[in-house]
């Protein structure tokens, strides 16, 4: 029997990508954000999910510095890393997919330093689906360390 990993596969742009479910704390509609003036222009503010607040991240700005909009069909998935909780805002959550290991290919993208979170390419029969890294997306992007300390502070004022 053939190993495989379950991955939420998602869109952004035209393009379809994975995580692994195990960072996968839920999947909610884009509503309540509270915009917070002064970050980078991929946090679009914070959200409070399931009694934490977590700032909510726009991948697509990340992937192609314009906004996912604001439509019916965005999604937040909330994430667990290992620095901070996110929520990744997407075109459209799809579905759970159970990818075979044998399907997972290595990319040379990974060594360029912008798309370091890209882990894997998934190559299935008609599909090719990009699987990010999570963790590795959350220490790559620029200004988190702010984005964190910012959240501590904001939590410590609200309570």
């Amino acid at each position: 029997m053939s190993q495989s990993s379950k991955s939420v596969i998602f869109l952004v742009g035209n393009e379809e990508y994975g995580i692994p479910v195990e960072y996968v704390i839920s999947i909610e509609k884009n509503e309540n954000i509270t915009p917070i003036p002064h970050l980078p222009s991929f946090v679009k503010g914070i959200v409070k999910s399931r009694g934490e607040l977590i700032p909510v991240i726009d991948f697509e700005m990340v992937l192609y510095q314009r906004s996912v909009g604001d439509d019916e069909e965005i999604r937040m998935i909330v994430l667990n890393t290992e620095e901070i909780s996110i929520g990744l805002l997407v075109k459209e959550a799809k579905e759970i997919l159970d990818i075979p290991n044998e399907s997972l290919k290595q990319i040379g993208l990974m060594a360029y330093q912008k798309t370091a979170y890209f882990s894997s390419v998934a190559n299935l029969d008609e599909r090719l689906i990009t699987i990010v890294d999570p963790n590795i997306l959350v220490s790559s992007l620029e200004g988190i360390k702010e984005i964190k300390d910012y959240m501590k502070e904001y939590a410590e004022q609200v309570q």
